[in-house]
């Protein structure tokens, strides 16, 4: 109930926000801002649905992954089916990603539609032990359904920021009056941080509860923790090449890195904090691995 309540909220703050966005642009630019508005409203239920039934796809498809057998993916297969058999969960479709740098992300709308992600580079960098922590991560994000609210938010963050933007070329060619470019500045600048800020609220805490869950699942807390120290080092010397920022907050660890101001808004929590708490975890319930 909590994974659905959250996702309505997250659709009806597009349609707060779009139907903003088209009040601002029927009011200054527009005659009737009724019309703008209503278009606007639309935009939003059309993208509501996009991103509910082919959001996982548009993911997918951003990053060149694709869904692999167990014969072209038997490691990645036999530790997925492990977890899952212990977590009485639906065994996902398994994708993989032709990258050099390693990370892994879960997305689809359910558990049944689940998909996990994994590039070649997680591959090659990690043993099996820290292996099946990141992927248990992964399923404990299917396991509490975190993988709707995520590709949601992921594609709602893209939408309102392409808006946004849409909004602020119109007021480079409008002859209006200067206060009201200023008021489409401050959309323009505003709406997308607030999507951005909202994306950020989810994925952090999820982040956290996904690293306990994922340790408690294989026992290994440690495992995770070293996989994570070895991620966010290859992550920040090989980001990756390809894809969407605003899709950031489904990997495991950020595959972007940003310079300055942007870093203060991380869709994930700080690295050394995770460990420390994988650590802690490790400590207080004798788990060595």
């Amino acid at each position: 109930m909590g994974a659905t309540l959250r996702t309505a909220a997250l659709f009806l703050l597009l349609f707060a926000l779009f139907g903003v966005i088209g009040w601002a642009i029927g009011t200054v630019f527009m005659s009737d801002w009724v019309i703008a508005t209503a278009f606007f409203l639309i935009l939003a239920a059309l993208l509501n649905s996009i991103g509910y039934f082919f959001g996982s796809k548009i993911v997918l498809w951003s990053y060149g992954a694709k869904i692999v057998s167990p014969q072209e993916a038997p490691r990645l297969h036999k530790i997925v089916q492990e977890i899952c058999l212990r977590a009485n969960l639906p065994m996902p479709k398994i994708a993989v990603i032709r990258t050099a740098t390693p990370n892994a992300f879960a997305t689809g709308r359910n558990k049944k539609n689940a998909v996990v992600a994994a590039t070649t580079g997680l591959l090659d960098i990690l043993d099996d032990e820290e292996l099946r922590g990141v992927l248990a991560h992964e399923m404990a994000h299917v396991k509490d359904k975190d993988i709707l609210i995520m590709t949601v938010a992921a594609t709602i963050a893209g939408a309102i920021s392409f808006a946004a933007r849409m909004l602020w070329f119109n007021s480079l060619y409008s002859r209006r009056r200067e206060g009201d470019q200023w008021i489409i500045l401050l959309v323009a600048i505003t709406v997308p941080i607030a999507a951005f800020l909202t994306q950020l609220a989810i994925s952090r805490s999820r982040e956290y509860k996904a690293d306990y869950e994922g340790a408690m699942l294989i026992q290994r807390p440690r495992a995770l923790a070293r996989a994570l120290a070895k991620l966010e080092e290859n992550n920040r010397r090989r980001p990756i090449d390809r894809g969407n920022p605003a899709s950031a907050s489904l990997f495991i660890v950020n595959p972007f890195r940003g310079e300055g101001f942007v870093t203060l808004f991380s869709t994930h929590p700080p690295i050394k904090e995770r460990i420390r708490r994988l650590e802690e975890m490790a400590n207080k319930m004798g788990m060595f691995g």
